[in-house]
């Protein structure tokens, strides 16, 4: 059997030190070509642009209506 606390820690020093346990929610830019969302530094989903460059090109999604 490991080592045991000697004592119960409280709810406060407990709480204290999971302070930095939270979640940051994720930072979006606005693509300058297309104006979607985006995760920075990253090609835009939408229209593939990436510093104002074509640098991929995306296919357009068939709606699938006959």
């Amino acid at each position: 059997m490991g080592a045991l606390p000697k004592q119960k820690r409280s709810k406060s020093k407990q709480g204290r030190k999971r302070a930095h346990h939270f979640l940051v929610p994720t930072q979006l830019v606005e693509c300058s070509n297309c104006g979607s969302p985006r995760l920075p530094h990253t090609v835009c989903g939408k229209c593939g642009f990436y510093k104002g460059e074509q640098v991929i090109q995306v296919r357009e999604k068939n709606s699938g209506a006959q």
